[in-house]
């Protein structure tokens, strides 16, 4: 196997070129004229966090069943209280896990997108069983919730060689699990554009990273909740100066806890201090990007 100072030019260009951010689709303005667009996702993760590992311990998956038994409800709560509609990315197996949870996430007016089977790392899995697990997860989460869904955040943003195929395979609308802007872009494969609308994710906006925390082993990190709303606040206030879009991804069994939800409540206060936002759900978010694909 060769080492990669010893690829000619070919290799690295493809590698490089295999998945890339194409058109900027950031629109001069969102939908009725808003300024800036929000898009609140949570993903739903609970026990699979352990048990894509292989895991058995009780702990942390008491940990994962917090998220549905306490974190889903408060973050519905505070979403209906703000009257704001928002997406949560859906393990399969937590789905079948808790269907009621998703039946009632989707009565509420909002959406549910793809996160894989058992929230595997697509890179470890086969090709041919990467493709099985999203088309098995589709089907899983159309049957519990009537509704199929339209996008696809990869378990750990995880994004292997075939996962794209498989997204247009799926005839996918939009993936949140790249990181080459803030605001929303085409994706292209291998030069080719896709027509599948990429919104950005990063881990400065996601909560997991301030938070999570294994005993053991040295990952402990820990930041105070009145700093992790700062650095929200200011990633939102810089979207907001420049017309773009502003998403966060957290996790009910993160963000669930009483001194944390309250990050959610005060910047959803503070982002209420501006006029022309517009709150929306990734789905709504992509289809209006889509329509500069149209141009």
């Amino acid at each position: 196997m060769m080492e990669p100072w010893q690829w000619d030019e070919t290799v690295w260009r493809g590698k490089v070129n295999k998945v890339r951010a194409g058109r900027s689709l950031k629109p001069k303005s969102w939908k009725n004229g808003a300024r800036c667009a929000v898009a609140l996702s949570f993903d739903s993760d609970h026990e699979t966090n352990e048990l894509r590992d292989g895991g058995e311990s009780i702990g942390r998956m008491s940990q994962g069943q917090y998220g549905n038994r306490v974190g889903i409800p408060r973050i519905l709560k505070t979403l209906s209280d703000n009257d704001i509609k928002a997406t949560f990315f859906v393990p399969a197996v937590v789905g079948l896990l808790y269907p009621d949870e998703q039946s009632r996430v989707i009565a509420e007016g909002h959406e549910i997108g793809l996160h894989g089977w058992i929230h595997e790392l697509n890179t470890k899995v086969p090709p041919e069983n990467e493709r099985d697990l999203h088309f098995r997860a589709a089907d899983a989460l159309e049957k519990i919730t009537g509704v199929r869904p339209v996008g696809m955040r990869t378990p750990s943003w995880d994004f292997s060689q075939v996962t794209l195929k498989i997204q247009r395979e799926l005839g996918l609308l939009y993936d949140s699990s790249l990181m080459a802007d803030d605001d929303p872009y085409e994706i292209v494969e291998d030069g080719e554009p896709t027509g599948i609308v990429e919104l950005p994710v990063e881990w400065i906006r996601d909560d997991a990273v301030y938070f999570n925390m294994n005993r053991f082993t040295a990952h402990r990190p820990y930041t105070p909740p009145t700093a992790v709303l700062d650095i929200f606040r200011r990633e939102f206030d810089r979207a907001y100066e420049e017309g773009g879009l502003f998403l966060l991804t957290m996790h009910p069994h993160v963000i669930g806890y009483r001194s944390r939800i309250t990050i959610l409540e005060e910047l959803i206060r503070h982002i209420r201090g501006r006029d022309d936002v517009w709150f929306a759900t990734h789905a709504d978010i992509a289809a209006y990007a889509a329509e500069g694909l149209k141009a």
